[in-house]
């Protein structure tokens, strides 16, 4: 239809309009108002913009996308509208990842990979059970397959379970030996289970392979430190802070079992304080991501 002075006004109330609607939380009326914004002045991208809000309030993650992606198409140079994309995809990202790795499994449950990817964004959203029972899933439908089993492990020991962890880990290496982070990964649970013989030779086996060498050697030392062959324990140390200093610090200062080897072998001297850890319904003026409605 053709744009004229009258319908881009008219078009500016609807949008107007829709905004009023949205911060009292009358979020389907505000998409009416948006949309009807829109087919007036399909040029105008601040509708777009606020109908995408307005999705991503309601959880319609796919549609909200659209019309960030619309808003900026129509406006490249429109800062508000950019800025509004950003704070949808880091407050919401992983939810459409995980709404569209659904999707993809409802049209092919047997897709491991996708399970498997699955699994792996809902434990870094922290849903570890359902993260479980999708990689347990994946496990049953392709037993031979060492991913799953692989994530399984990690999982487990993320939640500190790693006499759970093994039988995962040893399933890995019997399906592929060459699989340096599970020989790694067993060796850091045979440690922390007490089985000092088994994670030597596992991190032998590692030490063989295509491995991260700093976290290897930092995993090795306090093995060695356990098992009092000190000097051993301070080679290997030294040789992680050579690797990778920064991520070893870090290690050390976030795991536990790690920060005793730190004190005991004088390894963090001269490396200064230990750092600091951290441990609404519509879319109003900002949404729950920071968009704003414009």
């Amino acid at each position: 239809m053709a744009t004229t002075k009258d319908t881009i006004a008219l078009s500016d109330r609807h949008n107007s309009r829709g905004i009023e609607l949205a911060n009292r939380g009358w979020l389907d009326e505000a998409a009416r108002e948006f949309k009807r914004a829109i087919e007036l002045d399909p040029a105008s991208s601040h509708p777009h913009d606020n109908l995408a809000t307005v999705y991503s309030a309601k959880n319609q993650l796919r549609e909200a996308l659209g019309e960030y992606l619309a808003a900026i198409e129509l406006e490249p140079d429109d800062a508000t509208a950019h800025y509004n994309l950003a704070c949808f995809l880091a407050s919401r990202g992983a939810d459409l990842a995980k709404a569209q790795f659904q999707k993809s499994l409802e049209l092919e449950p047997e897709n491991t990979e996708a399970r498997v990817s699955y699994a792996v964004a809902l434990a870094d959203s922290g849903e570890l059970e359902q993260a479980k029972r999708e990689l347990q899933s994946a496990i049953r439908n392709d037993p031979k397959e060492p991913l799953p089993r692989h994530q399984l492990a990690a999982v487990h020991m993320a939640e500190g379970e790693y006499q759970r962890a093994i039988p995962q880990l040893r399933e890995v290496v019997r399906l592929s030996k060459e699989e340096g982070e599970a020989w790694l990964n067993l060796g850091i649970c045979y440690t922390k289970q007490g089985f000092h013989a088994e994670a030597e030779r596992a991190f032998q086996r590692a030490d063989a392979l295509e491995v991260d060498r700093a976290l290897l050697n930092l995993h090795w030392a306090a093995l060695c430190a356990i098992s009092r062959r000190r000097p051993e324990a301070r080679r290997r140390l030294a040789e992680a802070l050579r690797l990778d200093r920064k991520r070893v610090m870090e290690w050390l200062d976030e795991e536990p079992d790690l920060g005793p080897l730190a004190a005991a072998l004088d390894a963090r001297r001269g490396s200064g304080a230990r750092r600091a850890k951290g441990g609404a319904g519509g879319p109003g003026a900002e949404a729950e991501g920071g968009e704003q409605l414009q």
